[in-house]
């Protein structure tokens, strides 16, 4: 059987050029190797945000405390750091254990108690956001003492060397070709449509041609920023999750039917519950990395992100009912957003105008999901 390439596989990549496009020519300096890789920076902190919501979103829920969770979270390690002398490690891991422990609550809240997932991260959104001011007093403080480095702040100023960017993309590339195979074949051996093989190769010359231009343009600049690397990483976990786990497919269920998938012997409350867990982890990742991002913990850190990731989980053709949604996507997604607020800020566009470019976005992302879901 045979696959053809659909307009949602060429709107994304359109869509990116467009915007990279205008930009190009708007702001100049937006191709400059300095600001494409401060680019992949946002990118990495948003993308990696709303590679956890996909968690959530693919069996039909929602979270709207991540934004309050990230500053939160953020905060804890860096008051642990700087207040009460704690090593960054542990102080880094004592906030992901928090996040774990916080949002596997609400999974259990949301699951057991049958409350909508809206209305409990709602609360978890203002519950958080207090918390988050009450642990750092409503000041500023930053992630180091003194001028110095330790790991927290490394998240974000930490670069591979030009050749070590080199060697991971080509490692990178090499993993992708296997899994590529790997996948065609098995896809083939149970009678599943599967790529021509000129689209296939097609795709995987793209991809190379990404990669390389990727890397000579951080080369340019410092190499591969850490960030980046935790996006990959994060990737590779959701990735395997959602596609080659029971626990993957079972999201994947309970978002296209509840009923039927609780009827068919699946676990939905455990599911359910260890999506929101995930979450948890995923939030704190990024909180660290936003906080260290921005060089102190201050009361916006977090502010409207979760707005950003659930608008990269829908530009990038996750759906908001559930049971559909692809970790590229989330990607591409993401860096739509990412490229958007970025130009806009070299720009100079005012705050104002940013949130009602983002608006817009979203809406017609939305609209698009639903005529394309229909057809």
């Amino acid at each position: 059987m045979k696959s053809k390439l659909t307009l949602r596989d060429f709107s994304l990549l359109l869509s990116l050029l467009a915007i990279g496009g205008f930009f190009a020519i708007a702001a100049p300096q937006f191709l400059s190797a300095r600001n494409l890789s401060m680019l992949t920076v946002e990118l990495a902190i948003t993308a990696t945000l709303a590679l956890g919501m996909l968690l959530v979103i693919l069996p039909g829920h929602i979270d709207l405390s991540v934004g309050s969770g990230v500053g939160l979270m953020g905060g804890i390690a860096t008051v642990l750091i700087i207040h009460h002398g704690w090593p960054a490690w542990a102080a880094m891991t004592g906030s992901g254990l928090v996040a774990l422990v916080l949002w596997m609550a609400m999974g259990a809240l949301i699951i057991r108690q049958r409350i909508p997932a809206f209305i409990i991260t709602l609360g978890g959104l203002l519950i958080f956001k207090g918390a988050f001011w009450l642990v750092i007093g409503s000041h500023t403080i930053p992630v180091v003492a003194g001028g110095s480095s330790n790991l927290y702040s490394l998240l974000t100023t930490f670069f591979l060397s030009p050749a070590a960017s080199a060697v991971l993309a080509t490692l990178v590339f090499a993993g992708l070709v296997i899994l590529n195979l790997r996948a065609r074949r098995r896809r083939a051996t149970l009678g599943f449509a599967v790529d021509d093989a000129e689209v296939a190769f097609l795709k995987l010359f793209v991809t190379a041609q990404g990669l390389l231009l990727f890397v000579l343009t951080v080369n340019q600049f410092r190499g591969i920023p850490l960030p980046v690397v935790i996006l990959g990483v994060v990737a590779l976990m959701i990735q395997i999750i959602t596609r080659h786990t029971p626990f993957g497919r079972h999201l994947y269920a309970i978002g296209g039917n509840e009923e039927a998938a609780f009827v068919s012997g699946v676990p939905v409350q455990r599911t359910v519950i260890g999506a929101f867990t995930l979450l948890g982890g995923i939030v704190a990742i990024t909180g660290l990395m936003q906080t260290a991002y921005a060089g102190a913990t201050t009361t916006t850190v977090g502010d409207s992100m979760e707005l950003d990731a659930i608008a990269a989980c829908v530009i990038g053709g996750t759906s908001l009912r559930g049971g559909r949604g692809t970790v590229l996507g989330v990607i591409f997604g993401a860096l739509i957003m990412a490229s958007l607020l970025n130009g806009m800020t070299l720009l100079a566009v005012a705050p104002e105008m940013k949130f009602i470019v983002r608006g817009v976005v979203l809406t017609l992302a939305v609209w698009m999901d639903v005529k394309l879901a229909r057809r």
